[in-house]
């Protein structure tokens, strides 16, 4: 849930998503912002791998899914241990954000750059966010 605030910082209209990616074609859909490369590789053998990328803007249960499911991805690919001063959960955050290549690097101790580092830390700040919200909404 704290990845989907760190993704919220556009509007996620499905008429002005298309119209963007019109203008940059490497643009992310849904209200995940994944991109195409990601959703293609992470729907592979999974119940929606029949799904296409350009759903996302319309399905946010898609949307949450797949970001799901590349998350667990992203999990396998992390070493049984790691030196760095990442908890697990950061360098997942990092993984979605810069990908599995550079997770792998933070991970051993590469310093994230000024784009992944202020990801991190919002990150941060919305995983109090998200746990009040799952807190006040939780069944009793």
């Amino acid at each position: 849930m704290a990845i989907l605030y760190n993704e919220s910082y556009k509007p996620h209209d499905p008429d002005a998503e298309r119209a963007w990616q019109r203008l940059d074609p490497d643009a992310a859909f849904g209200i995940a912002n994944m991109h195409k490369p990601a959703f293609d590789q992470t729907k592979r053998g999974r119940a929606f791998a029949d799904r296409d990328w350009q759903e996302l803007p319309d399905d946010p249960d898609l949307a949450i899914q797949a970001a799901a499911w590349h998350l667990h991805d992203l999990a396998a690919q992390l070493p049984a241990v790691w030196p760095a001063a990442y908890t697990k959960a950061e360098l997942l955050a990092l993984g979605y954000n810069a990908g599995a290549g550079n997770m792998r690097a933070f991970a051993k101790g590469a310093e994230p750059g000024r784009v992944a580092h202020s990801y991190l830390t919002r990150i941060r700040r919305n995983w109090a966010i998200a746990s009040r919200v799952i807190r006040e909404h939780r069944p009793r």
